[in-house]
């Protein structure tokens, strides 16, 4: 291995391995991380795991618990396992859980990977590679970043080959590519971008890459640095798709194409249009065109509904008459009329996202990338003055907005079931504010009293909401002037004030059981300032931050020497400005932010929050750090805190923050290096 830059160890590459090859690939790294912590942690009790002990305490996996009586797990372990006393090692443990989850989306009837736009492809439980799928991602990748001078030694990539998987595995590549889908989203200083990187260089690439990645609104839970360092293809194919569809959808909104104001009739619907998320617009549009042209189907899906090609041939019409003609529609053949329908899209410079076989096939991926792209080309609408100004009236106030974005990122960072899409509307029925409360204080809520969606009786939102309201009060929330109605109205201002309470006690929380010497106190936000102007002072530096406030912090010199304190070689000080004017301090705000997400750090904010000293996002980014540095304290001291995911403690709680694989092996022994599954 070669040596590390700093005298630093580099450890938990090889990860945790399984003697069968196919039972290690049904998990990523991150899975398999947490299964061994929760096979340590009933292990912990007698020495040995038996059935019986499985038994109960698979039973308490929150996977589990709703689905499944502890008789009926008993049931699932005892077809292999018939002797109740019987020694289970890690291995079997794992096929355990596999026949568990098999169980599991058989009785509830719901496949893990059926989930909201955006939430897709990153589990496990999808092996076989889509080949139509990466033939179009590939084109997609030659296509945008041909013109990147990095990226040149790699492209064109054959579409043919597997060499997609190989290229991903130092991580250039993904990172690029988030920049084309959200330019500016990573600063091209912090990638790791000379050759033959050595493996702690790629593992930083990729932990810049999946915090990026969550920033920009993709769901990354089950997958980790490693799952990328050797290139899983259904976990590299599924990130990828995530990233193109947010491209593909980026102008989808009324701030980039005010135009779309043209799909409402009545003023009052504008803002239902707003909260709306893209793919729904996208299908908004695709109809609204359909039916001017005397269309009589609704289309609801990007699959079964434009198999036949019908819906495309019409909408080609109607976008480009000089090249499209209603005579598709007298070819009775799917394939044949899928041959026309793409051979005048062609005419319209729309790139083949899809085959005709694709059309026929119904891939819900692909027709959406192929229908997002004639919306890009040719959307057909026309500026109505009175409604785009009207349209300008609603646009929110840039901090609300601001603020609304970095918490609707950081809840869909958790993992939890539903994807928001907007931080207002989406909590109105109080169910997504539970299953946060939940994911952050386990056991928390009660269900049996929570109303799931879809719900129709107003009440009963009011029902969900007031037992936000309480739990907020039990966890010492200010909530003055907050009632369970407000949240349910769509108060703005309310919203957030409850979303930055439960966003802060989350990092705090997670402070707290890291930092030893804080003996079960609460930690506060005086702690996190002295902690920072601490570690920058021991380093020699006389750099210090009077507030979360104080507004020296705007040229951002501070962050980079904490950045600095906590990890020396991870700036690089020849390119950082002195922070003079606003394009200095950007700069320097641009790149503090992507150092932070390349040691491990999952932050939200933006490079404005810095500049213009936003006081929330400051302490969400001083507390980001100040958790690297502590995780990364612990496991250099080799604390053994044993922890159960499930039951909210530290190593469950801290994947949701920090993604860096090294940084959430805390609680393992150093053995780990190249441990295998026997236990």
């Amino acid at each position: 291995m070669e040596p590390i830059p700093g005298g630093v160890k580099l450890t938990g590459y090889v990860g945790v391995l399984v003697s069968d090859p196919w039972l290690q690939s049904q998990f990523t790294q991150v899975e398999l991380r947490s299964l061994r912590t929760q096979f340590r942690s009933m292990k912990k009790e007698t020495g040995r795991v038996t059935c019986n002990l499985l038994k109960t305490g698979l039973t308490n996996l929150k996977a589990f618990k709703e689905l499944f009586s502890e008789e009926e797990v008993g049931d699932i372990v005892a077809k292999d396992h018939p002797d109740a006393e019987e020694d289970i090692d890690f291995e079997a443990f794992l096929r355990i859980y596999l026949n568990l989850q098999t169980n599991a989306t058989t009785k509830s009837g719901v496949s893990k990977n059926n989930s909201a736009f955006l939430k897709t492809a990153t589990t496990t439980l999808l092996h076989t590679i889509n080949e139509s799928e990466k033939t179009a991602f590939v084109a997609h990748i030659n296509s945008y970043l041909e013109d990147d001078v990095v990226m040149k030694r790699y492209l064109p990539i054959d579409p043919l080959t597997n060499d997609l998987f190989e290229i991903v595995k130092d991580g250039i590549l993904l990172c690029k590519l988030i920049n084309v889908a959200v330019p500016g989203t990573i600063d091209d200083r912090a990638i790791n971008t000379k050759k033959n990187l050595n493996p702690w260089e790629k593992n930083e690439n990729h932990t810049l890459c999946l915090n990026s990645a969550k920033a920009i609104g993709c769901t990354v839970v089950n997958i980790g640095t490693q799952d990328l360092i050797e290139g899983r293809p259904h976990l590299v194919l599924g990130l990828i798709s995530q990233i193109i569809k947010i491209q593909l959808l980026a102008d989808l909104n009324l701030k980039k194409t005010p135009e779309l104001v043209e799909l409402i009739d009545d003023s009052k619907d504008v803002e239902e249009l707003m909260n709306l998320p893209p793919d729904k617009v996208l299908l908004k549009w695709m109809n609204f065109h359909l039916q001017k042209a005397g269309y009589k189907r609704n289309i609801t899906n990007f699959s079964s509904d434009v198999k036949d090609g019908e819906a495309y041939a019409v909408l080609l019409n109607v976008l480009a008459p000089e090249y499209c003609s209603l005579t598709t529609l007298d070819t009775k053949d799917p394939m044949e009329r899928a041959n026309i329908i793409l051979s005048q899209a062609e005419k319209m410079s729309c790139k083949r996202y899809l085959s005709p076989k694709d059309i026929v096939e119904g891939s819900p991926n692909l027709n959406l990338a192929f229908v997002a792209h004639l919306f890009h080309e040719r959307n057909g609408l026309s500026l109505d003055s009175n409604k785009i100004s009207f349209a300008e009236m609603m646009n929110d106030d840039v901090h609300v907005s601001r603020e609304e974005r970095a918490f609707r990122l950081w809840i869909n960072s958790l993992g939890i079931d539903t994807y928001v899409n907007s931080g207002f509307e989406d909590v109105r029925s109080g169910w997504v504010l539970l299953e946060v409360l939940d994911k952050v204080v386990p056991g928390i809520v009660n269900w049996k009293q929570a109303n799931r969606p879809p719900i129709k009786m107003p009440f009963k939102k009011v029902e969900n909401c007031n037992q936000v309201i309480k739990i907020g009060k039990q966890l010492k929330f200010s909530l003055v002037n907050l009632a369970g109605n407000d949240i349910v109205q769509g108060n703005k201002k309310l919203i957030l004030a409850y979303l930055w309470q439960l966003m802060r006690y989350s990092m705090l929380q997670l402070l707290k059981n890291l930092r030893l010497q804080s003996n079960g106190k609460e930690i506060s936000d005086l702690d996190i300032l002295n902690w920072a102007n601490t570690k920058v002072t021991s380093t020699g530096r006389t750099s210090r931050m009077e507030s979360f406030k104080d507004k020296t912090l705007s040229n951002g010199i501070f962050f980079l020497e904490l950045l600095s304190a906590v990890e020396p070689r991870v700036v690089n000080w020849y390119i950082v400005t002195k922070g003079e004017d606003d394009d200095e301090k950007r700069l320097n705000a641009t790149y503090i932010i992507s150092v932070a997400r390349k040691l491990g750090c999952s932050i939200f904010l933006l490079p404005e929050d810095i500049v213009e000293v936003n006081p929330k996002m400051i302490l969400t980014l001083t507390a980001s750090i100040m958790l690297w540095s502590l995780t990364k304290q612990a496991s250099e001291d080799t604390s053994t805190i044993v922890s159960d995911s499930e039951n909210g403690s530290i190593a469950g709680s801290v994947s949701n923050l920090v993604i860096d694989d090294s940084a959430s092996e805390t609680s393992l022994p150093p053995d780990n290096e190249s441990e295998s599954a026997s236990e």
